[in-house]
């Protein structure tokens, strides 16, 4: 087995499955730059106890304009002595891996993992992002990217092969995350008894509660639609900066019967609201993936998202909708065919909600082997 060492940025939920996959084509360890994730704080000691591989942190260093750069880089690499090193995206420690190959003292093969959805590599964020990458492409040996889309881009605009690239979106087990169904049932029961969800249409957002996400603008454009169907509700499960724009926006639109806030929850907490929905709302104007529409196939719910998320390619025909956020009147036009495409909630039986997700074991083994096989 080729030896990998990624560095990355913190543990999420999401990631879990990948880098346990990793691990069985690779003698893996993971360095983490952050003790949990910026603004979206997870029970790290639970997410820990899942991981299959070694991993270890790095958390002394200085930041520099909200960027990070961690001590310790060097010496991780002579100790672990890899095959290959990931960064991510194009931070200073992607940077610090060029220059180290640059100046001759690492001699192994480097790459970075890119999050961008195929909207963003032509929307490029800022000038510093846009000039790092320009710079950093063609001295990188590998590429990790979401889509397939993404991987094509990064192909004719840098004439990158096909090898150097790794598509590899961020992906969970289904029997992961479906194993513990009686636990996740009775969680949703006492959800859907407490907001009173049988016999509605209950349209379910998971994520936080921030400007990218564009919930008020979702609110706004639907707030009409919730008042005139007498069994339409919406669940927005989160927390984060916009939520008192949210209350103010319910409360001032007599939106408290139709529109519930019930906080934030992770592992079975999060997982049982998916069992307890309709169809998934996903309205997100900049998303680099977005894991929670993963999740929702799943668990069995159709989408409605945004075509600006990157994990839109995930919803084909008969998984939901992909509609454009800044349309109303699409998108309008287009939740009116979405919620005919979605069920009341009834009896919770998770038997009756069969993933929506193909098994892509086989396409995450190939897209690997491309650096496993050298």
């Amino acid at each position: 087995m080729k030896k990998l060492l990624i560095f990355h940025p913190a543990l999420a939920p999401y990631r879990i499955d990948q880098f346990n996959a990793l691990s069985e084509l690779f003698e893996l360890e993971v360095v983490f730059i952050f003790e949990n994730v910026p603004d979206n704080n997870f029970d790290q000691s639970k997410l820990l106890s899942l991981l299959q591989f070694k991993y270890s942190f790095l958390l002394k260093g200085i930041f520099i304009k909200n960027r990070v750069f961690r001590f310790g880089m060097f010496r991780t690499i002579k100790r672990f002595n890899p095959d290959i090193i990931f960064g991510y995206e194009y931070s200073f420690t992607t940077q610090f891996l060029i220059v180290l190959k640059t100046f001759g003292l690492i001699h192994q093969k480097i790459g970075s993992t890119i999050d961008d959805s195929i909207d963003i590599c032509y929307h490029v964020q800022s000038r510093s992002r846009y000039f790092a990458r320009q710079i950093s492409v063609k001295r990188l040996d590998y590429l990790i990217v979401m889509t397939r889309e993404v991987s094509q881009f990064y192909q004719n605009k840098f004439n990158l092969k096909d090898d150097q690239l790794i598509v590899s979106p961020i992906l969970q087990n289904p029997e992961r995350l479906r194993k513990n169904y009686v636990e996740l049932q009775n969680i949703a029961k006492g959800y859907s008894q407490k907001y009173n969800l049988e016999g509605k249409k209950v349209l379910l957002f998971v994520g936080r509660f921030i400007p990218e996400k564009a919930l008020p603008k979702f609110l706004d454009t639907f707030h009409s639609l919730l008042l005139e169907q007498e069994n339409l509700v919406l669940v927005l499960v989160g927390d984060g900066e916009d939520r008192h724009t949210l209350e103010v926006y319910v409360k001032e639109n007599q939106l408290e019967h139709k529109v519930f806030l019930p906080g934030r929850f992770e592992g079975q907490q999060l997982n049982a609201w998916y069992l307890c929905s309709s169809g998934l709302v996903f309205p997100s104007m900049y998303e680099p993936f977005g894991a929670v529409v993963n999740e929702a196939l799943i668990f069995g719910l159709k989408v409605f998202c945004s075509k600006h998320a990157g994990s839109s390619y995930l919803v084909g025909a008969e998984k939901g909708i992909i509609y454009d956020p800044l349309s109303e009147k699409e998108a309008i036009t287009k939740m009116k065919i979405f919620l005919s495409l979605i069920e009341d909630v009834q009896e919770i039986d998770m038997k009756k909600k069969p993933s929506l997700m193909l098994n892509h074991t086989t396409d995450f083994i190939r897209e690997w082997r491309k650096i496993s096989a050298e």
